[in-house]
């Protein structure tokens, strides 16, 4: 079975039909509600949709999943037909040892067998196809047994807790200034580094560790958020993350200023190169971009023209995807609205950013020696500065908490006996809203790390961001000051 999934964007390039035109299908595809995304599955003799699988596409699209997640359910049942029909089986044929199979096989005889946290979620494809199935009639029972209180019994028993991976201060230093910014252990700058924009690199770290949040709100950043824009007064800065978040929840991400500094050098001394290499590249683009030619910082929404109609948008609801299209009209010409670039002059995606820090990985071996930090067996993630992010806050607002504070917040403490006053200072609750968490639950698993720091708590955020002497605690200081208010 061949897999193909719906991309309105292409059908002006490459459809070429007598019948129907590219405006007439995109125009049918958003009249029907079919999303970016929606996997189409086809016979691989044929070419012809194979309707049930198909009809599990749309159901799909219409409960509104991202792009990203809707292919990815789409590989998912691609991935079960293929097996099933190696052993002679389809999805609508298939038994309940069949599916053991294909778990057996994707957890234990492949060539690079997959967790049990990757597996849940495969099992939740299945489960949920299974479910489409019979709710529409085309199966009157699932394959599998169901084990007790409905829970699908191919799915792991136990739940896996979260891979809590963070940084010391030294391994963080040698990541963002060795791994991705070139310099040598010893702070000299390697003339035989050959990477490329190591200060937009090094940004992205700051800004990744100094805000706590996740790779794809950070990463996708446009300037007037971070508060890089004519008129705007420059410093710390908050913005509103919602499209961009998991779950589309919304949240509001605090940027602490030296972070928000090592992005302003980035923009002052390397961006402006790469928006004017890019510039013509972008003109000649500009009938499949987003110009922008109005924003308005202050309420959060950007003004422009998109495929020759005059749209508006709330920036904090604007997906991953639409913000890579962004641009306006700068000094070279058109450039991206997002704050980080690469060399086409737009956004740079996942296999980017994920060359960057494999790159910078490697480099971190490489120079290791006995005067480097001992460096972890696994290869870091972009992820793990938000668990550092996590666990530095966690630990500083509870020994802020614990005692040796003036009497004013000696009385505060007392009055945490009230729930009012818990939910509102408690320092776990505070970390769980600064990470957007949808329970407290989740924050909970950053307890048992929480004694395993090298640096005392107080110094270790003193210049984790930034070259200046300046304090990291204003993230805690402002955690609190948002406590104070009730938010």
């Amino acid at each position: 079975m061949d897999l193909s999934f719906v991309q309105s964007g292409l059908l002006e390039r490459y459809l070429d039909s007598d019948v129907i035109s590219a405006a007439e299908v995109a125009a049918l595809l958003k009249r029907r509600g079919v999303l970016d995304g929606t996997p189409v599955f086809l016979d691989e003799a044929t070419q012809m949709p194979v309707p049930p699988l198909c009809e599990y596409g749309r159901y799909l699209s219409t409960a509104l999943l991202d792009e990203t997640t809707l292919k990815d359910y789409g590989r998912a049942v691609r991935r079960l037909d293929d097996h099933l029909a190696g052993l002679g089986s389809d999805v609508l044929s298939a038994v309940e040892s069949d599916l053991v199979s294909y778990r057996d096989q994707r957890t234990r005889w492949q060539k690079k067998p997959i967790g049990w946290s990757a597996w849940s979620k495969e099992s939740f494809v299945q489960d949920d196809l299974y479910g489409f199935l019979i709710d529409r009639g085309i199966l009157s029972h699932r394959p599998a047994r169901v084990a007790a209180r409905g829970r699908n019994a191919l799915a792991p028993r136990v739940r896996s807790s979260m891979d809590i991976r963070h940084l010391t201060f030294e391994q963080y230093r040698y990541l963002r200034d060795v791994g991705l910014g070139g310099q040598l252990p010893n702070a000299q700058v390697d003339p035989t580094f050959r990477g490329w924009s190591p200060l937009r690199n090094r940004a992205g770290s700051d800004i990744a560790l100094g805000s706590g949040s996740r790779w794809g709100e950070w990463s996708t950043l446009l300037l007037p958020e971070i508060g890089l824009w004519p008129g705007m007064p420059g410093g710390a800065a908050e913005y509103t993350v919602q499209a961009c978040a998991k779950y589309g929840k919304a949240r509001t991400v605090y940027v602490p200023e030296d972070a928000v500094a090592s992005a302003d050098l980035f923009c002052l001394l390397e961006r402006p190169d790469i928006v004017r290499r890019a510039a013509r590249t972008l003109e000649r683009k500009a009938r499949d971009l987003f110009v922008v030619g109005e924003v308005d910082f202050a309420g959060g929404r950007v003004r422009g023209v998109l495929d020759g109609v005059v749209r508006e948008f709330q920036m904090s609801a604007m997906p991953a995807k639409m913000r890579r299209i962004t641009v306006y009209e700068g000094e070279f010409g058109l450039e991206a609205l997002s704050l980080f670039v690469c060399r086409g002059g737009l956004m740079p995606g996942a296999d980017a950013w994920k060359s960057y820090r494999h790159r910078a990985w490697t480099r971190m071996n490489a120079l290791a020696d006995e005067t480097t930090p001992h460096l972890p067996a696994r290869r870091w993630r972009w992820h793990d500065l938000r668990h550092t992010y996590a666990l530095q806050l966690l630990t500083y607002l509870e020994n802020l908490m614990d005692g040796e504070e003036p009497d004013l917040q000696a009385r505060r403490r007392r009055h945490r006996s009230y729930l009012t006053g818990h939910i509102r200072h408690n320092p776990l609750l505070i970390v769980s809203r600064r990470l957007g968490h949808s329970s407290p639950e989740t924050t909970f698993d950053y307890l048992q790390y929480t004694d395993d720091l090298i640096n005392e708590f107080e110094a270790a955020f003193s210049s984790w961001v930034g070259d200046e002497e300046s304090t990291y605690a204003d993230i805690a200081a402002h955690a609190l000051s948002n406590a104070k208010g009730g938010r």
